[in-house]
């Protein structure tokens, strides 16, 4: 499969702008695919406000990343109590960017079957995405480590924890700990379904999570899926991908949605015209 880098089709102030053909190709995957499925980062959540974790400006670069840990909470509880109250309540105030609204049009329109997300801020759901695959957990709840309760996030802000005297801590993936395994399975029951993958916003450094848009760069080897990536920055599976469209992903999926708009306004148009025509006189 011929592959497109949106790298190469110039820049806006240094940053990498999708031409015109490009965005025309990933819409035209989009129609055509019969079960597509997102594969979403962090860079689709930092138009709402909240940071990515492995940017040159990401989270990782000013917070050592063992404050994730299972490690950490359970030797150092008060200060990983500290770290995500203060994530938690970066949270309050952020709403759902272009990526997650469109995302939520698009399955609203039948288009898009299932958002698989690495995020944990609850945003692709607050937009109306009805089918989210969170593989690492959701932020605005918490759960109690002895009796398993769980409870809004607003709980672990007040007084880390619970009613039984157990922990509190967030209901969301540490480093160390294994991804929830109903969740997983049903995501890669998508990767395995789907016949176009579309990662938005990811760098796909996170494992065992990137391994799934690694199973649809596999099946495409096969002829059996296209993989088309949208991010700021290069990841390890452009050189797989089908489609590679570089820049900001609230920018490119804005133009893109914009592109299956006149596609749909065309179809539309020419379907009219089509019902207009007068019928044979000769029949």
């Amino acid at each position: 499969m011929d592959r497109t880098n949106g790298a190469a089709s110039g820049c806006s102030g240094g940053q990498a702008v999708p031409s015109s053909t490009e965005i025309q190709r990933l819409a035209t995957l989009i129609r055509g695919a019969r079960h597509m499925v997102a594969f979403t980062g962090a860079g689709a959540s930092t138009e709402s406000g909240l940071p990515d974790f492995r940017s040159s400006q990401g989270l990782w670069r000013r917070v050592p990343q063992h404050m994730a840990s299972l490690a950490f909470m359970e030797r150092h509880f008060d200060e990983f109590v500290a770290f995500y109250r203060q994530r938690i309540a970066a949270l309050e105030g952020a709403r759902p960017s272009r990526v997650h609204r469109i995302l939520a049009r698009w399955e609203a329109a039948g288009w898009l079957k299932a958002v698989i997300t690495q995020n944990v801020d609850g945003l692709h759901q607050q937009a109306g995405s009805r089918r989210v695959l969170p593989l690492h957990g959701d932020l605005r709840t918490c759960r109690c480590q002895r009796c398993g309760r769980t409870q809004p996030s607003k709980a672990f802000l007040s007084h880390p924890y619970c009613g039984c005297g157990g922990r509190l801590r967030p209901n969301v993936v540490l480093f160390g700990e294994p991804l929830p395994a109903a969740v997983w399975e049903q995501a890669r029951r998508e990767a395995l379904r789907c016949d176009l993958m579309l990662v938005v916003g990811s760098s796909l450094e996170v494992y065992p999570a990137a391994s799934l848009p690694e199973l649809v760069a596999r099946r495409a080897a096969a002829g059996e899926a296209v993989l088309a990536i949208v991010n700021r920055d290069p990841t390890p599976l452009d050189e797989e991908a089908g489609l590679v469209l570089r820049g900001v992903a609230g920018d490119v999926l804005e133009r893109v949605d914009q592109e299956l708009a006149r596609m749909e306004s065309n179809r539309t148009g020419k379907r009219r015209e089509d019902e207009a025509l007068p019928s044979d006189p000769s029949g």
